[in-house]
């Protein structure tokens, strides 16, 4: 199989090449996956290069709820549309039951203790005129917190409180809410959310089934390893969760591949122009699959890390060292935005061109003018990335 048709069309189901233009973020969204944040750019730089969004839109849609950040797959948080909020709650809600069956062995935490504090959480935010962040809820919630003293701290959990959040916000009964609305940084208050989303959907079975279905219609051509990698399930539940999909092999690889896209694929051609978007580390083209060697060429795989240490090549990575320069599904160069100079610092692999000039530009004006930066995570800084930025530029 060509890899340059692989990578291509793995582009155009992301909606790389301009086919999403105008689409609203619900409709990206459902049609190329959901979104990583992690307090970052990422969820903009990706409705933007898709279909041209700016960043006043989407929070409005984030506003109206035509689409949220909710915990979901691996009890990781995406930014899903208003159609997968039940799904992503579903599948993501092993994550809290594990860290309160953790808290219980090793803290002394009983459900039955959590249940009670969700009870209370649940009652302050019904009585409460706005959302309240998690300080607030401690001291309202009084003695029904508890700390879990050195031991919580060295696990990493020093009350109660956010084992109750995380179960009540995976539950549908509340949502949490960014601060200032958006969603590039990690300021949050909690509401009660009603109705609540969850109610329909309560076969873990049928969850598992439908991630699947959304996973291979975003990702695919992908294998089990990938879906996987995405779902957190484990092996059995994988298989389980595809065996009704009629997922058809790639001819000499392991990619799955739906049949109703068989067609469509078999027929598309590499574009000849360049389409490029620049786009985050943790976009959707890589994270899907997470597998850096599939779109890296040959002949980048010992290009050094900008910023990184003497030997390290960006095929040794796992995940991009830097945002990404992507073409028709190929990663062609690396970038970063420096806020002293208000520009976007970028290396291409290979040579540059108009095409590519015009997108850095439109992307640095999105950035400079709507964002102010582009985080990559919500601990990025100037200052941490200023090696990355300095060898870029060189």
């Amino acid at each position: 199989m060509a890899t340059e048709k692989l990578r291509a069309w793995w582009a155009h189901r992301q909606g790389l090449d301009g086919s999403l233009h105008g689409a609203p973020a619900a409709g990206v969204l459902e049609r190329t996956g959901w979104m990583r944040s992690v307090g970052g750019s990422a969820p903009y730089l990706g409705l933007f290069a898709r279909a041209r969004l700016d960043r006043e839109t989407v929070d409005a849609d984030v506003a109206r709820l035509a689409i949220h950040e909710l915990p979901s797959a691996r009890g990781c948080a995406y930014v899903l549309p208003a159609a997968d909020f039940e799904l992503g709650l579903t599948v993501g809600a092993g994550a809290p039951a594990g860290e309160i069956a953790a808290a219980e062995k090793y803290l002394g935490v009983t459900q039955a203790e959590i249940e009670q504090l969700c009870v209370t959480v649940a009652d302050l935010l019904d009585a409460s005129a706005g959302p309240l962040d998690s300080a607030a809820i401690k001291a309202a919630a009084g003695p029904a917190v508890r700390n879990l003293g050195e031991a919580g701290r060295k696990r990493g959990t020093t009350t109660t409180l956010p084992l109750a959040l995380g179960l009540l916000q995976v539950r549908g009964d509340i949502r949490r809410v960014p601060a200032n609305g958006r969603l590039d940084q990690q300021r949050y208050g909690y509401v009660r959310w009603t109705p609540s989303p969850r109610g329909g959907l309560s076969d873990m079975d049928t969850a598992q089934t439908e991630l699947a279905r959304r996973y291979f219609s975003w990702a695919a051509p992908a294998s089990l390893k990938h879906f996987r990698w995405f779902s957190g399930f484990t092996a059995a539940n994988a298989k389980k969760a595809v065996a009704s999909l009629e997922l058809v092999p790639l001819d000499g690889t392991d990619l799955l591949m739906p049949k109703y896209l068989a067609d469509d694929f078999d027929a598309f051609t590499v574009p000849s122009e360049p389409s490029y978007a620049l786009l985050a580390g943790i976009d959707g083209i890589h994270l899907l699959h997470r597998e850096m060697s599939r779109l890296l060429d040959d002949a980048d795989v010992g290009r050094p890390v900008p910023g990184g240490r003497a030997g390290e090549t960006l095929g040794g990575q796992a995940d991009p060292p830097s945002h990404l320069i992507v073409d028709r599904g190929r990663f062609a160069g690396l970038w970063e935005f420096d806020t002293e100079t208000n520009k976007i610092v970028y290396k291409v692999f290979g040579d540059e061109d108009a095409a590519l000039r015009k997108t850095v530009v439109e992307t640095e004006e999105f950035v400079r003018d709507q964002l102010g930066d582009a985080r990559s995570f919500s601990l990025d800084s100037p200052k941490s990335r200023a090696s990355r930025v300095a060898d870029l530029r060189a």
